[in-house]
């Protein structure tokens, strides 16, 4: 039994990186988009043309990192509640908010 729940525990985990990585997620921060998917992939950046001369490259550093780290946070929301429905769909009926779902 035990290993019918791992072995099923392995496809489910397969079934959810699939599925988070057809989410798409951005995040937009004065001039400078960022893309990605629930499976933490950056897919797209696009950055603004004032920011293209050497006088910006600070200012375009740092608003990267904020961006990312935003998309980062947004992506690990998207994440816990994908990993929450599959918990929920793995426990026996009348359980399912047992972990707070």
């Amino acid at each position: 039994m035990l290993g019918d729940l791992m072995g099923n525990m392995e496809e489910k985990q397969l079934e959810m990186k699939k599925k988070l990585q057809a989410v798409s997620i951005e995040e937009s921060l004065e001039g400078i988009t960022i893309t990605g998917n629930g499976a933490r992939e950056i897919t797209n950046i696009s950055i603004d043309e004032k920011f293209q001369s050497p006088d910006h490259k600070e200012e375009l550093e740092d608003l990267l990192v904020v961006a990312m780290n935003n998309l980062l946070e947004k992506i690990g929301e998207e994440e816990a509640k994908e990993s929450q429905n599959m918990i929920s769909q793995m426990l026996p009926p009348g359980m399912g908010g047992l972990f707070g779902s």
